[in-house]
């Protein structure tokens, strides 16, 4: 072989080599390091679980927020329906006062003590609704089952 062994300027520096050979094997072992991570596939798996964690986590918050904003909505425009629904209702009730009023039929009824019995059943009612709920449920279950018997015949 010649002194040039194939480079231009001559023999190389001892230093140089082993500076060079240092940074090849710095280089091989991060080389290594990268195959042996893309050859551990339960670690992959594992980064993989987390991401799809974090991701379905980002997912649910956004959804949380968006169903809080949309109920947030719906119940203001139920708030305000009921609100526009109360005021008409007052509205007629007042108006079917003065009417009743006016025809005289309130006298006749108080002669008749239905206006006493409306009034005990009233409170009857409101300091204990259960029995109202249930013959209500009641009358709404024999509906039920009057429309379902005479579905089968026809």
């Amino acid at each position: 072989m010649s002194d040039k062994n194939g480079t231009p300027g001559g023999k190389p520096d001892v230093a140089a080599l082993r500076e060079d050979i240092k940074q090849t094997r710095a280089e091989l072992g991060e080389t290594v390091q990268a195959l042996a991570a893309k050859a551990d596939v339960k670690a992959r798996a594992k980064e993989q679980v987390e991401l799809t964690k974090q991701k379905a986590k980002a997912q649910v918050h956004d959804a949380t927020g968006k169903v809080r904003e949309v109920a947030a909505a719906a119940v203001g425009a139920a708030s305000e329906k009921v609100r526009t629904a109360t005021a008409q209702a007052g509205d007629k009730v007042a108006l079917a006062g003065d009417k009743v009023k006016e025809s005289g039929a309130l006298d006749k009824v108080k002669e008749s003590g239905v206006l006493d019995r409306a009034q005990e059943a009233r409170t009857q009612v409101q300091r204990n609704p259960v029995p109202f709920a249930a013959v209500l449920a009641a009358g709404v279950a024999l509906i039920g089952i009057i429309l379902i018997v005479r579905g089968r015949r026809q």
